[in-house]
């Protein structure tokens, strides 16, 4: 055999290697954010009751509070008010669940505009909202952003 085919023989083997390797690790319980994929139980909670005890900061900013009206009125008849989610019908988006880094700005758009398969809550899947701009659901992130920190979630 000749270098090159040594070479591309030796690299091939520490693919094979590394592929291995990283299939043989645990998979992580946890993601980096702190939080399990597995739904959270509700099973203690009310049917229609709250699911996350929401404290409100001591005023909103001009775009959080046209969020929040926009909320009022296209999302809290399921995710309920303030954002605290209610059992039976749909999560608390005041959850670290939701936290920017693990659902960004863009998802909360992704979802009004297309719906979004259930994956972190056992509630079904959540439909497209209708009569929705994206500059609505900028201003309900806004909202329910500024209700995360208040709760200590970033």
């Amino acid at each position: 055999m000749n270098f090159w085919e040594w070479f591309v023989g030796g690299f091939f083997v520490l693919g094979l290697g590394a592929v291995g390797w990283q299939a043989l690790q645990p998979a992580p319980a946890q993601t980096a954010q702190g939080h399990s994929m597995v739904p959270p139980d509700t099973s203690g909670i009310p049917q229609g009751a709250p699911i996350a005890n929401v404290l409100l900061p001591a005023e909103f900013s001009p775009q959080a509070q046209m969020g929040q009206r926009a909320f009022e009125a296209k999302c809290a008849s399921c995710h309920g008010e303030n954002a605290a989610g209610q059992n039976g019908v749909a999560p608390p988006l005041v959850h670290k669940i939701y936290e920017p880094n693990h659902h960004s700005d863009a998802a909360f758009l992704n979802a009004a505009q297309n719906g979004v398969q259930s994956h972190h809550w056992n509630f079904g899947n959540m439909p497209p909202v209708e009569g929705l701009t994206q500059g609505d659901v900028k201003m309900i992130a806004g909202y329910v952003r500024e209700l995360q920190r208040a709760n200590g979630i970033n």
